[in-house]
């Protein structure tokens, strides 16, 4: 897809891989709604670079946990830009709890993580359904996780709110296909403040240690992954269904026994 002269919703879109996503999407061409849920200020500078960027660019506040938000947000972003072509699921959350701490894994963080990591994705993609039909070629690209592949991650209901998010991915590309192709890209460690907030003092050597084991020897910044997310969207129009891994090489290590 040529993203110039298209819209586009990018969920949770107020700082790190969302707001690189908004504006690389927006340095293309392409209009953008830049959802929020607690950071309005944080989201409405991002507003602002994507408008400099010579696109149109609004804010928009709300859960994607609560459907009526979806469907509020895919008909703002149609009407005010006349079409919609692309949603990036994005908007996610999570709880730092060891995964042998069982006893904290309340229903509540279940509850709260499957409905914004997982039924979140879905009533927006249900919700922007209509909106990309109409287009003709529209794209969905949800922001899955490494953790889907290797039980890994914040907390066990995270990586398996992100393994769903994968198995969703290849159903919804059925469901929504010949109009509208559904991907999505699986980041590994991300370096940022969610990140750094979740690790507190330890960040910087868990940063290191994830480095040293990954075959490129890096983590992913949201602009790695803002990138691969680009190269979905502006790449081969027959790549449906698929997830792809962007995490330096972690899955497959560096190759030393010792």
């Amino acid at each position: 897809m040529d993203i110039r002269g298209k819209a586009a919703v990018v969920t949770g879109a107020s700082r790190g891989v969302g707001a690189a996503t908004a504006l690389a999407l927006a340095k293309g061409g392409c209009s953008v709604l830049i959802n929020y849920n607690n950071s309005k200020e944080a989201a409405d500078k991002v507003c602002a670079e994507a408008e400099s960027a010579g696109v149109q660019a609004i804010s928009y506040g709300g859960d994607v946990a609560d459907d009526s938000v979806c469907r509020g947000m895919m008909q703002t972003a149609a009407s005010r830009f006349g079409r919609l072509d692309i949603l990036i699921n994005n908007a996610g959350c999570t709880h730092f709890i060891s995964h042998s701490d069982l006893d904290a894994v309340t229903s509540e963080v279940w509850s709260r993580i499957m409905d914004v990591n997982l039924k979140g994705p879905f009533q927006c993609a249900r919700a922007a359904k209509p909106y990309l039909d109409a287009v003709g070629n529209g794209e969905i690209v949800s922001v899955a996780s490494a953790a889907a592949y290797n039980a890994a991650g914040s907390c066990i209901p995270y990586s398996c709110s992100k393994a769903a998010v994968v198995n969703m991915t290849v159903s919804l590309a059925r469901v929504f296909a010949p109009n509208v192709r559904v991907n999505a890209v699986a980041p590994g460690v991300i370096e940022g403040d969610w990140l750094r907030k979740g690790l507190g003092r330890n960040y910087e050597q868990r940063l290191a240690t994830h480095a040293n084991m990954a075959a490129l020897k890096k983590v992913c910044t949201p602009k790695d992954v803002a990138d691969a997310i680009l190269g979905i969207i502006t790449g081969s129009d027959l790549v449906t269904g698929q997830t792809l891994l962007c995490d330096g090489g972690s899955a497959i290590g560096n190759g030393s026994l010792f």
